[in-house]
């Protein structure tokens, strides 16, 4: 079986699909990702560069443009999920026509494809081949799929709804249940690999707790770091900032690293405080690691949010973290169980290698 996995060329969007397609690789199947910005390792899949003519900033500005009052609320987290599915709707306009290329070539039997990229939906309709939808945000992959396909940029378009959804949320985050026949899967934290020192491999003599921020730059982005800095000197605990800036004054316990793998990191940690993306919000429950997470722009707040109400985390706006705050992320025992517990539910998953099947049936094989 020959299958095209796509996504737009954000690594927060195509990180989540490569542990599902190196399993369908594995199984014995014809695999490429189709996106860009590519990290330094896709666990040996190929590759195809359609991101060229793809830019998130570009698509975010005519869309504010198109929709000031929308575009605000999506710069507080309100806007649900109207604005970005005008985002992305416009982006599926600009891989459309390298997409189909490249599906000119590889012939697939199969389209999947994430949550914001309907463009592979519509690809594979004009192929006359089965798509699938794979989950990869705290957003229902159901209702994102609605906000693009019926975003006035695809207006007129054809969209055809997936054969087949695949639901990674474990059940006690779901906003609402996953839709008639969606299939579980257990979400495979990747990092994009990277060297993981060894000193961050084994638990730290104190509490350690990583600080990582959003891969993206923009007017807010949510980054934890400079508030984690002010105030880690009053707590016992070593910080870590993933990315983080090397430069003098920092306190004695913060050590700022380059970037590392966090998915072999997070084991080792005894809290992670982030920007509320959706992959490091399901990185860290599937280690089972309570989480300090920054509300804002996007889904950011609905991630937050979602994972304060499961009691797995805390809900801080990125400068407004104190000392207290991180004491009681490291000491409050309820969120520790909490986030235990969504780490069970999360390795009663099916893996993503249990899921291959479902996909040899779509297309026939």
């Amino acid at each position: 079986m020959r299958i095209v996995f796509v996504s737009v060329p954000l690594s927060g969007h195509l990180l989540p699909l490569i542990p599902f397609a190196a399993a369908c690789r594995d199984a014995g199947h014809d695999v490429v990702l189709a996106s860009g910005d590519f990290p330094a390792d896709v666990l040996g899949l190929r590759t195809a560069d359609i991101g060229a003519r793809f830019s998130l900033r570009s698509g975010a500005m005519r869309s504010a443009l198109r929709h000031p009052r929308l575009a605000r609320a999506e710069m507080a987290g309100r806007a649900g999920h109207r604005f970005v599915g005008e985002i992305f709707g416009r982006a599926g306009l600009a891989l459309e026509e390298p997409l189909l290329a490249l599906a000119g070539t590889e012939k697939p039997d199969l389209i999947v494809y994430e949550s914001l990229s309907e463009v592979g939906a519509i690809v594979a309709g004009r192929l006359g081949v089965p798509s699938v939808l794979q989950e990869n945000t705290l957003w229902p992959a159901e209702q994102l799929f609605q906000a693009v396909a019926g975003s006035s940029v695809l207006a007129g378009r054809e969209v055809p709804a997936p054969d087949l959804t695949i639901a990674v949320t474990p059940p006690s985050l779901r906003a609402v249940p996953a839709g008639p026949g969606a299939v579980p899967m257990r979400p495979e934290p990747y990092s994009g690999g990277g060297h993981l020192p060894d000193w961050l491999a084994t638990p730290g003599d104190r509490p350690r707790v990583l600080v990582s921020r959003s891969t993206l730059s923009g007017p807010d982005t949510g980054d934890p770091g400079p508030a984690v800095i002010a105030a880690a000197g009053a707590v016992d605990a070593e910080f870590v900032l993933v990315r983080g800036e090397t430069r003098r004054g920092l306190p004695r316990n913060v050590r700022p690293v380059g970037r590392i793998p966090l998915n072999q990191a997070l084991p080792y940690a005894a809290a992670f405080v982030h920007h509320a993306g959706a992959g490091s919000v399901l990185g860290g429950l599937a280690a089972g690691v309570p989480q300090l997470t920054t509300p804002g722009a996007g889904d950011r707040r609905h991630n937050a949010e979602l994972l304060a109400r499961r009691g797995a985390g805390l809900a801080v706006p990125a400068k407004s973290i104190t000392a207290a705050d991180l004491d009681r992320l490291l000491t409050d025992p309820s969120l520790l169980a909490a986030a235990r517990e969504v780490a069970a539910e999360i390795a009663a998953m099916p893996s993503p290698a249990a899921v291959v099947p479902a996909l040899e049936k779509l297309a026939g094989r």
